[in-house]
């Protein structure tokens, strides 16, 4: 009688030794692919606007870019540089090596040819910064948002030309709301 109290104690011991073994394989995982593979993140504001909406909820992909170099229309995220905590989602326009320049007619030029793109929301009214060409150097991209009036994008000296190591990582998938529940289309 004895030895089977002991056996018991024994087994529920190992059971709970079981548990924290398995919630700690559980968190390491979660933790792992947080911080490597995809993260959560919430759009506020009108920026993406129509391509994303103020309070979509999505799934930023952070492996892509460690096996090929972002591309043009791509819509990524990155940190704001003047605010901790603070990330920024916009779509690739220009990519290294390229020159870029925002007329006042509001055609966005690639290399002196005029970017065929469908994304803008509406002409660009402002500028900024390309108003006059800028030359994109190694591992620098140039972003806009797709509301082009209600972004503040690389057309900004608050965010001007987005470096290759700041970037986190792709919007992937819209998980909120539950009735857009899709993957994102960047081409």
């Amino acid at each position: 009688m004895e030895e089977k109290r002991k056996d018991s104690k024994r087994q529920k011991w190992l059971d709970g030794i079981g548990w924290v073994l398995y919630l700690g394989i559980i968190f390491l995982l979660t933790f792992l692919t947080i911080r490597y593979v995809g993260q959560r993140t919430r759009v506020v504001g009108e920026s993406m606007e129509n391509t994303l909406q103020d309070g979509d909820n999505l799934i930023v992909d952070k492996i892509s870019y460690h096996l090929h170099d972002p591309e043009r229309f791509d819509i990524i995220v990155f940190p704001y540089k003047y605010a901790a905590d603070t990330y920024y989602i916009k779509r690739i326009i220009g990519l290294p090596g390229e020159t870029v320049q925002i007329t006042e007619a509001g055609d966005i030029l690639i290399n002196g040819e005029e970017l065929v793109e469908s994304y803008g929301k509406e002409v660009i009214r402002e500028p900024g910064l390309a108003a006059e060409p800028i030359l994109l150097e190694e591992g620098e991209y140039f972003v806009l948002g797709d509301n082009r009036n209600d972004s503040s994008d690389s057309r900004s000296p608050a965010v001007g030309k987005i470096q290759r190591e700041d970037i986190i990582g792709k919007a992937w998938l819209r998980i909120y709301p539950f009735d857009s529940i899709g993957f994102i289309r960047h081409q």
